[in-house]
């Protein structure tokens, strides 16, 4: 750095900048140092707008659901049910009916299995549920597109493994020909 420059750094949590600024006879006077004072400051309050703007929003998610959305929510919050409620059954009609052919599903060990599979599994009792407790359910719809979060504590078997505990899992739901199909799954073990 010359003699007849100053340096100053500015902090912020996302960046750094260096400003340089020539000295001039107002230095003398701490004319140059008022200056570059309020410019920090300027800078500070300009680059927390958008942290203040975007804490705004997450603050205030949208409340209210038209009637549609409202209907479709239930809808699915109703599959759901079916589907614990199949799952505890070893229904593989209820399979059959509301897996798209195309359904993937990817188990906490990461194995994709596909709609036969889970048929299959339902059928020979490989897979068996004992209990299943969702909570923390989110539904989220994109027009005939629905995806579900949730928490899953279960208790069950699966080829004689036992595989008991706390789960989280997503499930997307399409609307095809003015059904709900179940298209994909995923299950991850939480703690």
């Amino acid at each position: 750095m010359q003699k007849n420059e100053l340096s100053t750094e500015l902090m912020h949590p996302t960046f750094r900048t260096r400003v340089q600024a020539d000295l001039c006879p107002l230095a003398d006077c701490g004319g140059l140092v008022v200056t570059n004072k309020c410019l920090m400051l300027l800078f500070c309050v300009f680059a927390a707008i958008p942290a203040f703007s975007a804490q705004h929003v997450a603050l205030h998610p949208k409340s209210t659901f038209d009637s549609g959305e409202q209907e479709i929510i239930r809808q699915i919050v109703d599959m759901e049910r079916q589907a614990k409620e199949a799952s505890l059954r070893r229904d593989a009609d209820f399979s059959l009916r509301t897996l798209a052919e195309d359904y993937v599903a990817i188990t906490p060990l990461g194995q994709v299995t596909t709609k036969q599979d889970t048929v299959s599994a339902r059928k020979s009792g490989q897979l068996r549920y004992d209990t299943i407790d969702v909570s923390d359910m989110v539904v989220r719809v994109y027009g005939d597109t629905a995806v579900v979060t949730a928490r899953a504590d279960v208790k069950g078997h699966q080829l004689g493994e036992d595989f008991s505990g706390p789960y989280r899992y997503t499930r997307v739901w399409v609307r095809r020909t003015g059904h709900w199909l179940a298209v994909s799954y995923q299950a991850t073990v939480t703690q």
